[in-house]
């Protein structure tokens, strides 16, 4: 799977130039059915992705955690919040919550999440391509490609659907 992921970001890193003026392009002018779109490509490449045998986005990444995650997860570990983030996260340059270590402490080995039902907000969100209005957040769209197989996938499919 490493091979893979190097082989991901070489292919995203070929294609930022195009990604990049992509959602430039979309941002300025965004088509009619822009939504629509990103959000019938995302559910078409996700009824054949089983993040399973991936989890990069586990591995290599980390959500940020908000007051009402951080209240979930606690409650289910049976932990006080307090100790959650004693345990768990870490406050990063942003002043966000996230994790104090990677790979994701809730990762089993199987790529499974420990804590699904209960993950945050960002993790149930990911890779955040069938959101509306998608390319106010290019920025992490454009990192998302380097890390996740599907999102590379919808963005490239978006780009050739728009031909922008």
């Amino acid at each position: 799977m490493k091979q893979d992921f190097v082989k991901l970001i070489e292919k995203a890193e070929q294609k930022a130039n195009a990604n990049k003026a992509f959602f430039e392009a979309v941002s300025k002018n965004p088509p009619k059915t822009y939504d629509q779109d990103c959000k019938e490509i995302h559910d078409a490449v996700f009824e054949k992705t089983d993040c399973l045998d991936c989890a990069n986005c586990c591995k290599t990444t980390g959500p940020l955690f908000n007051s009402k995650d951080i209240d979930r997860i606690s409650k289910h570990l049976s932990l006080t919040p307090h100790q959650f983030v004693n345990e768990h996260l870490k406050k990063d340059e942003d002043d966000d919550w996230v994790l104090q270590t990677l790979p994701c402490s809730f990762l089993d080995k199987d790529n499974k999440c420990t804590i699904y039902e209960h993950r945050p907000q960002a993790c149930r969100e990911y890779p955040h391509t069938d959101r509306i209005k998608n390319y106010e957040i290019k920025d992490l769209t454009l990192e998302n490609v380097k890390i996740c197989p599907a999102a590379f996938e919808i963005v490239e499919k978006m780009r050739l659907k728009m031909s922008i």
